[in-house]
């Protein structure tokens, strides 16, 4: 019998692959880690099983666990972040219709979130003088970055997100067939549900996460406080384990059989070759029309899963942009103790991985791949530009704030 028993939810998207490698490939096993994944339908069920106790830890959207602890959340729930499960992986997918008028306004198919806002901006604007419906758009989760990436996105181009479009929440796996049925023009998701619409015939990818900002945080490990306080050997064990189950996901060598592993019907239940599309970044965005994204998804490397805490505070900012939460001393200090990069250090030390000497940065400032320093083995971080060109600095938090406004 195996020294713990931990219990995962997890949602049918690519980026659960390093749990689901933990515990298929056998790598939890080695740390002694008996892990159950259980498959949910929304992330409104993962967040309210975590709290009620169904689940130990659980593939999470990286702002949920800030959101429970501000009390978002309709069950109180202390939820920490010590492992990030990757970088980027979410494209934004609009129906065939936006798009043909997208391109009239001069989008291309290359993914340009500049050009490609600015026609969605004028088509916005078009569809509002002659009196038609806004665009309703969908994404995963209230507390969720695509909904913030999306209307960072649309606020850069001169989109008002609050007033001049509709945003609805849909579950991931239903979000295809409510752009096929004519019930939104477009949504912010992660993979392969972009990739799906492409294949139906029925969306175009507009742009993507790795454009919007690169190497950006998108899922994480979410785990009960209670839990890790009470099971740190345990904690410990499956952290090490998700580390050598993410380097095995990055590792070329081993796509063929993740994405067969993934393809099963309990899991994503995805043919492996739209998968495979996530893995190597070539995305068929729709008009037989295929594009090379660099970083669009990373599992691991340029430090892809450690919990920075400037991440949690980014998230942070963008909840107080869009009135989710009052910007506070004390709402800012329980986003930033949220991630928790001690744990991932004390975890991941006797591997001698590399691990950052800081547990924040400057979000936005690299523009080229850069060595950084770290303790163990060498580290790479970057590029990590925001589109718009803006830098994020966590130490500037207020100032930050500050200048934000819906519309800019």
């Amino acid at each position: 019998m195996a020294e713990h028993q931990i219990t995962a939810g997890f949602m049918p998207l690519f980026d659960s692959a390093v749990l689901v490698a933990a515990r298929e490939i056998g790598f939890a096993a080695k740390e002694g880690v008996e892990l159950r994944l259980v498959r949910e339908t929304s992330w409104a069920n993962i967040r309210d099983r975590i709290a009620i106790g169904h689940f130990d830890v659980a593939h999470m959207l990286g702002p949920m666990p800030l959101a429970c602890n501000l009390g978002l959340t309709p069950l109180a729930s202390d939820t920490i972040v010590p492992f990030s499960l990757g970088l980027g992986g979410n494209c934004i997918t609009v129906s065939n219709a936006v798009w043909a008028t997208m391109a009239d306004h001069g989008a291309l198919p290359d993914l340009d979130p500049a050009r490609n806002g600015a026609a969605l901006r004028e088509t916005i604007r078009a569809r509002a003088a002659a009196g038609e419906a806004p665009l309703r758009f969908a994404v995963t989760h209230p507390h969720s970055g695509h909904n913030y990436e999306l209307r960072y996105w649309l606020a850069g181009c001169g989109v008002d997100p609050a007033r001049e479009i509709e945003i609805v929440i849909v579950p991931p796996p239903f979000m295809a067939d409510a752009l096929a049925a004519g019930r939104i023009d477009g949504y912010c998701a992660g993979e392969p549900w972009n990739s799906v619409a492409v294949e139906a015939g029925t969306g175009r990818i507009a742009t993507v996460k790795a454009a919007i900002w690169r190497n950006s945080p998108e899922k994480v490990l979410g785990v009960r406080k209670a839990w890790a306080n009470a099971q740190p050997d345990a904690l410990a064990a499956l952290l090490r384990a998700l580390h050598h189950a993410a380097r095995w996901c990055q590792d070329a060598d081993n796509h063929a059989e993740l994405t067969a592993l993934m393809a099963q019907p309990a899991l994503l239940g995805q043919k492996a070759g739209i998968q495979m599309r996530a893995l190597t970044g070539m995305l068929d965005v729709g008009g037989e029309t295929t594009r090379k994204v660099e970083d669009f998804f990373l599992p691991f490397g340029k430090a892809a899963n450690f919990p920075w805490k400037s991440h949690a505070l980014w998230f942070y900012t963008q909840m107080v942009r869009w009135g989710d939460v009052r910007h506070t001393a004390a709402n800012a200090s329980v986003a930033r103790d949220c991630y928790r990069p001690d744990l991932y250090r004390a975890a991941l030390k006797p591997l001698g991985v590399a691990l950052p000497g800081a547990n924040a940065k400057v979000e936005g400032a690299l523009t080229a791949a850069t060595p950084v320093g770290s303790a163990g083995a060498s580290l790479v971080l970057g590029p990590d530009g925001f589109f718009d060109g803006r830098i994020f600095d966590p130490d500037a938090l207020d100032a930050y704030i500050e200048r934000q406004s819906p519309g800019a």
